[in-house]
């Protein structure tokens, strides 16, 4: 399937095909496109979008677009739950929200300087968001969850 949205990644741009391709659709393809070009190319080309206003995969009230995602999609991990406050924290200008939600932005600018080509860009950030996942995972064992 292919999803699409606003080109120029950052932290629920990232966070968002990473949580597609692990949970919801591994054979996905991603397509990065200006704002005002995102509903109309999904249109043409039958990608899902996301992250874009007037997209039904998008912010909502306090949730953000992995929010959005982890719902619509019915996902229960605790661990993934834990990811989206982090993920949440960092994107919705809450940083104080989650203790980690200012090393994440702070890791989402960097990366998007060093690697401005946005599928080069989810490349090479996966690997962080796999080792929070991975993280999260540890947290919710040793708290029981």
């Amino acid at each position: 399937m292919k999803w699409i949205t606003r080109s120029h990644v950052h932290v629920d741009r990232v966070a968002c095909p990473w949580l597609i391709t692990r949970f919801i659709d591994s054979e996905a393809e991603f397509l990065f496109v200006p704002k005002k070009m995102v509903l109309a190319t999904a249109e043409k080309t039958g990608a899902i979008p996301f992250d874009t206003p007037g997209a039904a995969l998008h912010h909502r009230d306090d949730l953000c677009t992995f929010d959005v995602l982890i719902e619509a999609y019915e996902l229960t991990d605790p661990a993934l739950l834990r990811m989206a406050r982090v993920i949440n924290a960092a994107d919705t200008d809450r940083i104080e929200a989650d203790p980690l939600a200012a090393g994440f932005e702070a890791i989402a600018v960097g990366y998007s300087l060093r690697f401005p080509d946005d599928l080069e860009n989810l490349q090479r950030q996966f690997e962080v968001y796999d080792a929070l996942y991975a993280w999260c995972r540890l947290a919710m064992a040793r708290d029981g969850a």
